[in-house]
């Protein structure tokens, strides 16, 4: 099992050598998605991805629109339900991800070749301190958290 630092460092070592690939940069809630529609059973949907990764249709869609133009996926219409669109695997996505995974297996190996460390971001400790509760007189607006960097 990895540690902290472990993990951390395996995945800054993949984004690094994503951003420095010929490939596009794909956004977090992208890569989720591609994830999704490869790694599970289908076939997919706007509605159920939305559903799955628990955000809304509409970001499901621009998020695909993106995998779309770059062709890691197609869409399609549901022949059977019109009012479902498919979402489809392609070469080029497949590609992508099995390049991915090149890299993250690369980062395996650089990260296994380093010694393990505990995670220290040279910061002091931080206590999470409730906020005071406001006055009687001033309509309560969203939890505020302070946080008291002396203790």
């Amino acid at each position: 099992m990895l540690s902290d630092f472990q993990a951390l460092e395996l995945w800054r070592h993949t984004l690094v050598a994503s951003v420095r690939s010929d490939a596009a940069d794909l956004s977090a809630r992208q890569t989720a998605l591609l994830l999704s529609i490869y790694m599970t059973e289908g076939p997919q949907t706007v509605r159920g991805l939305a559903k799955t990764l628990h955000i809304s249709k509409p970001a499901v869609s621009r998020a695909l629109d993106r995998l779309g133009e770059l062709g890691y996926i197609r869409r399609e219409r549901d022949d059977l339900d019109r009012r479902n669109v498919l979402v489809q695997r392609t070469n080029a996505g497949v590609a992508y991800l099995k390049s991915f995974a090149t890299m993250i297996e690369q980062g395996q190996h650089a990260v296994a070749a380093q010694p393990d460390k505990a995670l220290d971001f040279g910061l002091s400790p931080v206590a999470v301190v409730p906020a005071p509760a406001p006055a009687a007189s001033i309509p309560a607006a969203e939890p505020q958290v302070w946080i008291d960097v002396a203790a």
